[in-house]
């Protein structure tokens, strides 16, 4: 019996059940229903972390969505310089000693600047000459470049004759 007068099984509980009457006046035993909340202090805690993070995160991805269009830019710039060296090495006509052009690839414009310079490392100081080629390019607002270059003789080739023989089998 408690306090009250009445019994707890009489008033529906009984150690943590609730008592329940069926419909043969039976009675069966459910547990109790207790409800759970968070305090206004665990609230308060959950919006400050979110309010660190959310912010960080967010400079997290626009970083690295920055990284991905400068790097696609840098592989588009560099096969530009590429083309562009290949070009000239090919054609000769790199006998200038500044050169600049503009590429439009992707929708996107690319600046070139083609340069003949003497290698510091030849003997001659004349013979072997250093090409190279700067592409400049926009990505996200600010300005990058890729330079590129080669060395290419510039000594004239000389003509000499040859003979050849050709030997048939027997």
């Amino acid at each position: 019996m408690s306090r009250s007068g009445v019994s707890a099984a009489a008033s529906g509980n009984v150690r943590g059940f609730a008592v329940r009457a069926g419909c043969s006046g039976s009675q069966t035993r459910v547990p109790k229903r207790t409800t759970t909340a968070f305090t206004l202090a665990e609230v308060l805690a959950a919006l400050v972390f979110l309010a660190i993070v959310i912010p960080v995160a967010i400079q997290g991805l626009s970083l690295a969505g920055r990284a991905g269009e400068v790097a696609v830019r840098k592989g588009e710039a560099s096969l530009i310089g590429e083309k562009v060296l290949n070009e000239s090495v090919i054609t000769t006509n790199w006998n200038q000693n500044t050169q600049s052009g503009s590429v439009r690839q992707s929708g996107r414009n690319y600046h070139w600047t083609l340069r003949n310079q003497s290698w510091g490392e030849d003997p001659n100081e004349s013979a072997i000459r250093l090409l190279s080629v700067e592409v400049t390019y926009t990505a996200q607002g600010q300005d990058f470049s890729t330079r590129l270059w080669t060395l290419v003789d510039s000594t004239p080739p000389t003509t000499s004759t040859q003979t050849s023989q050709t030997v048939t089998g027997l």
